[in-house]
């Protein structure tokens, strides 16, 4: 069954009702469990074989060769208890952790994903949104109308093994290498929030990860951090035509849900206020808006998406380091509509070091296109010169996260917001 929402519910109601679903159905299918964990420990360094990029002419979805995930180990579960003996001291009470509704794996990650070559994939409107993540040369995509059941996909591109993950509450998309010193972690949903944000959790020592910390905060592996790898939410046009030789998350799950479909129709709504958050965020913004975080502590830089919208770009510094911010209007929303090919616009973004074989480059919008004052040649939104001088040449991408205003600010409370 599927739970919508109407005009007489209220936040709270629609996405407990979600959670629920999604509980229900995972019980429904005996393909939607975790498989079981690798008998053996690989090497970080470890590079599996099977079907490369660009892919091989296929209609049908593709298993690419994965690394292996380590085996669970013994020991105390912050899953089960968060304060069992034994543990190190949490970085967060435990008691901020609070139920989102659905149990551990209630809202269940992507395994075992497959994937089609662009050429093949079909029912995809042009201005809806997909994950690019692009490692050592191989782009992948995940449309977020899977991700937004999921959260998690489980994934090795170019022989990394990485988590793609995307919190519908946050509106945040980030990507991590899974291996931790001489461990391959695989992630799970916990079905516990933070601040509102997905808490995941490593299925080898079930320590527990906030999605926006990327840093394990209780369990046997608090502290340890996970490395971020540049990741953007882009139109499935813009992506198609950047990478076409690209492998994209396929629909075959093994899971029965509605692709396509929202089940957090109007999530996005301002006036709104976000789903189980307890915090104070500042009133330098609305709490939902729309925001590029960059940086971390005192370094951290918080842009307004109104204001990027209206610039088109924005040059900035994090941590010292040059950093410029392009945007691309027509991206529609994944919390707006039921159907995500209906939303409204809101507009992607891309942060990159703008920079060319060391030499820096300034960049304008002259009306029609992003282009470079020194040679002239226009970008897209992926960072890539597509005419001019330097067409075909790529900026540097810069991690960052487009996100909702009270989450950032709740993970990053020292930012500076140009807005």
């Amino acid at each position: 069954m599927t739970h919508r929402r109407t005009s007489g519910y209220t936040a709270v109601m629609l996405l407990s009702a979600v959670g629920l679903a999604a509980c229900a159905s995972a019980s429904t299918s005996s393909s939607e469990s975790a498989p079981a964990a690798s008998a053996g420990v690989p090497s970080p360094s470890a590079s599996p074989t099977g079907p490369a990029s660009p892919p091989a002419a296929t209609d049908s979805p593709v298993e690419l060769a994965q690394v292996p995930a380590s085996p669970k180990e013994d020991g105390p579960s912050a899953l089960d208890d968060p304060l069992p003996a034994g543990l190190p001291e949490p970085l967060v009470p435990p008691s901020d952790l609070i139920s989102g509704g659905p149990p551990p794996d209630g809202i269940p990650a992507l395994d075992a994903p497959t994937f089609l070559p662009v050429e093949a994939v079909t029912g995809l409107a042009e201005d809806e949104p997909v994950l690019s993540l692009e490692v050592d040369g191989e782009a992948r995509a995940y449309p977020v109308r899977i991700l937004i059941w999921h959260e998690i996909v489980n994934d090795t591109i170019a022989g990394v093994p990485v988590a793609v993950t995307y919190c519908p509450l946050c509106n945040s998309a980030l990507a991590f290498d899974r291996r931790l010193q001489e461990r391959v972690l695989s992630f799970g949903t916990s079905g516990m929030l933070y601040n509102s944000d997905l808490v995941m959790y490593d299925r080898q020592t079930e320590s527990l990860w906030p999605q926006l910390e990327g840093r394990a905060v209780i369990g046997r592996l608090t502290g340890a951090e996970l490395d971020r790898l540049p990741i953007q939410t882009v139109r499935w046009a813009d992506f198609r035509d950047a990478h076409p030789g690209a492998w994209v998350l396929s629909e075959d799950t093994g899971f029965d849900r509605e692709y396509g479909s929202n089940p957090y129709v109007g999530y996005d709504n301002m006036d709104e206020a976000p789903f189980l958050f307890d915090g104070t965020a500042p009133a330098t913004l609305p709490v939902k808006a729309r925001v590029v975080g960059l940086g971390e502590g005192a370094s951290a830089v918080a842009v307004a998406l109104e204001k990027l919208a209206e610039d088109r770009i924005v040059a900035t510094s994090v941590g010292g380091e040059s950093v410029v911010l392009f945007y691309e209007p027509d991206l529609t929303s994944a919390l707006d509509a039921e159907s995500l090919a209906e939303s409204k616009a809101v507009g992607s973004t891309g942060a990159f070091r703008p920079e060319v074989d060391g030499e820096p480059l300034t960049f304008n919008w002259d009306g029609k296109a992003i282009t470079d004052r020194e040679t002239g040649s226009t970008w897209s939104i992926l960072g890539k010169a597509l005419d001019g001088p330097l067409a075909g040449r790529r900026l540097e991408p810069v991690e960052h996260v487009d996100t909702f205003w009270f989450a950032w600010s709740a993970f990053q409370p020292e930012t500076t917001v140009i807005d």
